[in-house]
């Protein structure tokens, strides 16, 4: 009998030019859960910021793999597409699809981090070189747009008539899924909250005692709001609320001011302060958690609050960035600009109704299950296989 050709597997070369935390989960999630593709990975480690985001095309000058066919390339924000390709002509007509975690148009400005329109650039010659554009929040997709506009207006001329319209077209949203494991069922949750009530009015003990546990997991910088956390903190305790604080996060060489301050002034009130050993760890803390507290500046996505909210978290997040397209109104403090006096205030007070003993004002945990692998993995491979396709 004639022997069956095995039908061989689409080839993806997946390109990460900043292997950050996030770009990094994103990528080893997606390669195991599509096994049906081949999947090849070039990753560059996330330091040197500007020169990884202006420099990796000519990192992988000669990197072999670029040289081998591929049936897609799939590659995420920070790299510069549109270099790649031209120095590796047998790309050229590959199809691409471009992952924007972030885009360096909306990134809010500080010691003159972002003083160079490079990084912006790179964003857009890659957009414009992409098949597809995706984006993980529909915030991340508009501000991204508006961005470019805003650029177009500054430059004296030679734009493209179309440009921008070409870009919209090719865009879409598709989040980064949570783990389906993060999920707690119904009865795991009250078991974990009756062993951690026992715990917890051992700290704190008194008739009814029962502290709300409030996590916070950001990086420590200054785009994700130390200052305001510890502003929020601060009015807590004027407010008598009983509370506890675990601080999540990944922290560098310079800490904020305010992360020292919060460490130093409540001491008394934090059971956790630092980066989890563990992504087991980590989301144990998550779990033991009443509510997620965010104060970013700027969230692409908010993925570590839909990691808490999956876990059994209420959140409580400011009115701007992604958060609003995530969460109905009652969970939104307003934003309240350089007013972080007025913000903590407002985010306080949406704390302390999760505080009382009465369950009338108390907000519920919104249901994430959309942003789960499960309901995702299904998007992500008809996209694949469908650019894939058409390309063949």
């Amino acid at each position: 009998m004639p022997k069956t050709l095995a039908l061989r597997q689409p080839r993806i070369l997946l390109l990460s030019a900043y292997d950050a935390g996030s770009h990094r989960r994103w990528r080893e999630q997606l390669v195991l859960s599509q096994p049906e593709f081949e999947w090849h990975v070039l990753a560059l480690s996330p330091r040197f910021f500007r020169w990884r985001i202006r420099g990796n095309a000519l990192t992988w000058l000669s990197e072999p793999l670029l040289k081998e066919r591929w049936d897609l390339l799939l590659v995420t924000s920070m790299v510069d597409l549109a270099s790649v390709r031209g120095f590796h002509p047998n790309l050229a007509r590959t199809p691409a699809l471009l992952y924007m975690h972030e885009n360096q148009f909306a990134y809010p400005a500080s010691d003159g981090q972002h003083n160079s329109i490079d990084p912006q650039m790179v964003n857009l010659y890659s957009a414009i070189a992409a098949d597809t554009v995706l984006f993980n929040s529909d915030w991340n997709r508009r501000s991204f747009l508006e961005g470019v506009e805003q650029l177009f207006r500054r430059l004296p001329d030679g734009i493209p008539e179309g440009t921008l319209e070409l870009i919209s077209a090719k865009s879409r949203v598709l989040p980064v899924p949570i783990d389906d494991h993060v999920f707690l069922s119904e009865a795991k949750r009250q078991s974990l909250e009756a062993g951690e009530r026992l715990w917890r009015n051992d700290l704190e003990p008194g008739p009814g005692a029962l502290p709300l546990r409030i996590v916070w997991a950001a990086r420590w910088e200054y785009d994700k709001g130390p200052d305001r956390l510890l502003a929020i903190l601060q009015e807590l305790e004027r407010r008598a609320v009983s509370f506890q604080v675990c601080v999540l996060g990944e922290s560098f060489r310079k800490v904020p001011e305010a992360m020292t301050t919060i460490q130093q002034q409540f001491a008394h009130r934090l059971v956790q302060f630092g980066y989890a050993s563990s992504r087991s760890e980590y989301y144990e803390w998550l779990g033991s958690a009443d509510v997620i507290l965010s104060t970013a500046l700027h969230e692409f996505q908010g993925l570590a609050v839909l990691e808490a909210v999956a876990a059994g978290c209420v959140p409580i997040v400011p009115a701007r960035e992604a958060y609003p397209e995530l969460f109905a109104p009652e969970y939104l403090y307003p934003d309240c600009g350089d007013d972080i006096p007025a913000e903590a205030a407002h985010a306080a007070a949406l704390i302390e109704k999760q505080a009382v003993d009465s369950h009338g004002d108390r907000l519920t945990v919104p249901d994430v299950q959309r942003f789960s692998l499960g309901a995702l993995k299904p998007a992500y491979k008809a996209l694949l296989s469908g650019a894939i396709a058409e390309n063949a």
